[in-house]
């Protein structure tokens, strides 16, 4: 029988080789239990990591459907917008929920705890006749001309005595005639007591354009159709070949640019006038231009249009960019305030002499497109701007000025501005920053320095709606012309809206004003061009 000394501590221990046997299987196992132990410790450790790893995954995954969705709710919105400009409805008329109009502090409710209020109608089939009335047909203007048509009766026997008679009056319309003037200038000779003679003769007829053959009243005609009632060339060239003369397209173009160019002066006059106030509105619109750089294409112009709202008038600025380059050289010789929408090339435009105002239309606008992302907070937005509004309409209606407009607005205006501002701070932590309705929360407070700023001098509007009416005549024109010739062709444009408009704004009949301008601008004085603007020139008003 064998016997194994082991060493215990100090002392030595015999043991059996069963008993050794033994020991070292078990000191195997233990062993394999330990390494299995560090294996499954590791393993827990790899799946922990992995558990993190995934959790971390899943916060990005749900990190990128939050955003993906506001992306989308963006583009959907930009969807619904686009879908509105093509087919549906522009207006922006805002009608109110049947909560009470008055709630002053309505912006303070939760847009949770809104609940819409249900309407119960009852109809009935008996409804009262309504008492049918005359109609009352008004008389025409004054000062149109009559022709008296005196309807007699037919074989009257003689001796009929009259005893009184019945007038009536309809209106009627002389188709538009061309006719040729034909000037005729006698040369008289005339002796002289010394033997000699003189031949004198009357000076020629001085036209608008030299060396055409083309009076003031067919420049005019040209000029209205296609700036005031949108007419492109060729169909004024059907029209006037329906009169009995046929006038190419080619030559109604030379006449064009030949007026433009006698009422560039004008159009200079007009500008240097309007920069020299202190507050003015701002806008931008867009025109398509044929180009030589763009066969087959056209380029977008831009026309920048500056108002005067006190004076009334205008003037549109041809650019080929919507750079800021554009306002920038326009208004380098202004100092005040300039009112306009949140387009950034307007932002710093030379900041030491021109302040800026914010168009409250259009932050409105924003909260009335956001309508379908988030009626409740829209609606809340929508009825402040309901109570911002009727003040300015209190205003207009009682007839208020100076400091009376300054202190009803800040006693009343002011309050809501504050309660909206505070709405705003609150609610847009709330809202996906891309969605329709954060959007506008962004855009009024982005601008919210510059909306506010209106309540500061009684002069100033609440909105630049003023200079939006304006460049209306320009989006009608696209829909009848579509493009501009050319880039001369479109400055030209410039010049005409801007005159014309500012006769809109100031009431003045624009065919009188224009035929009056194109007798007298060839030889009227540089230094009292003023006296040929719009409203200053001796034309009817409308």
């Amino acid at each position: 029988m064998l016997y194994f000394c082991v060493m215990a501590s100090a002392e030595m221990i015999q043991i059996s080789k069963a008993e050794y046997d033994a020991y070292i299987a078990l000191k195997s196992r233990h062993e394999k239990l330990q390494s299995g132990h560090e294996k499954l410790k590791s393993g827990y450790e790899e799946l922990q990591s992995g558990y993190k790893e995934l959790q971390s995954g899943h916060e990005d995954l749900q990190k990128a459907h939050e955003e993906l969705q506001s992306n989308y709710d963006g583009i959907r919105f930009e969807l619904d917008q686009l879908k509105r400009l093509i087919f549906g409805s522009k207006s922006e008329r805002f009608k109110p929920s049947t909560m009470d109009p008055e709630q002053l502090s309505l912006f303070d409710i939760p847009a949770e705890d809104i609940e819409p209020q249900k309407e119960q109608i009852t109809y009935s089939r008996k409804q009262p006749k309504a008492e049918k009335k005359q109609p009352i047909r008004g008389a025409f203007s004054a000062h149109l001309p009559r022709v008296e048509q005196i309807m007699e009766v037919e074989d009257l026997p003689e001796g009929a005595k009259c005893i009184g008679k019945d007038e009536s009056e309809y209106l009627e319309y002389k188709k538009a005639e061309l006719f040729v003037v034909k000037v005729i200038r006698p040369k008289y000779i005339i002796a002289s007591d010394d033997e000699s003679t003189t031949i004198v003769q009357a000076p020629p007829k001085a036209l608008p354009l030299p060396k055409s053959k083309f009076g003031p009243g067919i420049l005019t005609e040209l000029f209205i159709g296609k700036y005031v009632d949108h007419m492109p060339f060729y169909r004024q060239a059907r029209k006037f070949e329906r009169l009995g003369e046929r006038l190419p397209v080619s030559t109604i173009s030379g006449l064009f640019s030949g007026g433009a160019g006698l009422l560039v002066r004008l159009y200079d006059c007009l500008a240097d006038q309007l920069i020299s106030t202190d507050y003015l509105m701002g806008d931008e619109t867009p025109i398509r231009v044929l180009t030589k750089d763009k066969p087959k294409a056209t380029h977008k112009g831009y026309f920048w249009t500056y108002a005067d709202p006190i004076r009334r008038m205008a003037v549109f600025d041809y650019r080929t960019s919507r750079g800021r380059e554009g306002p920038n050289d326009f208004l380098k010789n202004f100092t005040g305030f300039l009112q306009t929408d949140g387009y950034a090339a307007y932002n710093n435009l030379h900041p030491d002499k021109i302040n800026l105002l914010a168009c409250m239309a259009h932050a409105r606008r924003k909260f009335f497109e956001a309508k379908d992302n988030d009626p409740q907070r829209s609606t809340l937005a929508l009825e402040m701007f309901k109570q911002l509004y009727a003040i300015e309409a209190q205003i207009r209606d009682e007839g208020l000025e100076g400091e009376q407009v300054t202190e009803l607005r800040k006693k009343e205006a002011k309050p809501i501005l504050d309660e909206i501002k505070a709405w705003l701070d609150k609610e847009i932590l709330s809202v996906a920053p891309q969605s329709a309705i954060g959007r506008a929360m962004a855009y009024s407070l982005n601008l919210w320095s510059r909306l506010i700023r209106y309540i500061e001098q009684p002069r100033f509007h609440i909105d630049n709606n003023l200079v939006e009416n304006t460049i209306r005549p320009v989006a009608l024109g696209r829909k009848n012309y579509l493009f501009a010739g050319s880039h001369n062709a479109a400055r030209h444009a410039a010049v005409f809206y801007s005159l014309l408009v500012t006769c809109k704004m100031r009431n003045v009949e624009p065919s009188a004003w224009l035929e009056y301008v194109f007798n007298n601008i060839s030889t009227w004085p540089e230094d009292k061009l003023n006296e040929l603007l719009p409203g200053n020139a001796p034309t009817p008003k409308i």
